[in-house]
């Protein structure tokens, strides 16, 4: 018997790293052009993963972070340093997420415990 329980076609509507989208359609979305997610590709922003025919797909995650990219490309920012800039937002966040977990422990421990 298998206990992992089965996925169901519609778990994937919610999931932000499911490759749903076409190059084509992806690039609808965000208002640029197919060659410009090639470029973000190429820069190593975000990889596509490739359907069986070898077709780029894109996951709602991958274009929030191409829609960024575009925004800074948009306001005159060079493709290659708006994807380092993109990078190092991305990494700044996840410090900054860090030292909160982090910091959370520290002031619990500094609470009296009321005995």
């Amino acid at each position: 018997m298998n206990s992992k329980p089965r996925e169901r076609p519609t778990d994937k509507f919610d999931d932000d790293d499911y490759p749903a989208y076409t190059m084509g359609r992806a690039a609808e979305m965000i208002g640029a052009t197919p060659a410009f997610l090639r470029a973000v590709g190429e820069a190593r922003l975000i990889v596509p993963l490739r359907s069986e025919g070898g077709h780029r797909r894109y996951s709602r995650y991958q274009l929030r972070i191409a829609a960024r990219v575009r925004e800074l490309v948009d306001q005159g920012t060079p493709i290659d340093a708006a994807c380092r800039i993109v990078i190092l937002e991305d990494q700044l966040e996840e410090a900054q997420r860090l030292n909160e977990e982090l910091r959370e422990p520290a002031a619990d421990a500094k609470q009296p415990d009321g005995s």
